[in-house]
């Protein structure tokens, strides 16, 4: 299993989780709150966790190419909505494979 993760430093956290998942929501498996949030892609899995600092993105995936595209999917939405913090990219960290 492939994992990666990012952080987004932002005082609007909660705002971003909540607007990501009602938007994944329409197509895909998702479950939150407004500090946490499951979404099941295609490809694999996202996990969003909120706090007054920040957003951390939390990828697994069982393929390479999987992971890019649900990290993909995450970033291009958030980029959206929080154009006005002039986010351009995230600084995704890959963490060891798992079994």
């Amino acid at each position: 299993m492939f994992k990666a993760v990012a952080y987004f430093e932002t005082e609007h956290a909660r705002k971003y989780l909540t607007q990501l998942c009602k938007h994944f929501a329409h197509k895909i498996e998702v479950t939150y709150d407004q500090d946490h949030g499951d979404c099941r892609f295609p490809r694999g899995a996202g996990r969003l966790v909120s706090d007054d600092r920040g957003l951390r993105m939390e990828v697994t995936a069982p393929e390479e190419d999987d992971l890019a595209q649900t990290q993909s999917i995450i970033e291009v939405h958030l980029i959206r909505f929080a154009f006005r913090e002039k986010l351009e990219a995230l600084a995704w960290q890959r963490l060891p494979e798992t079994a």
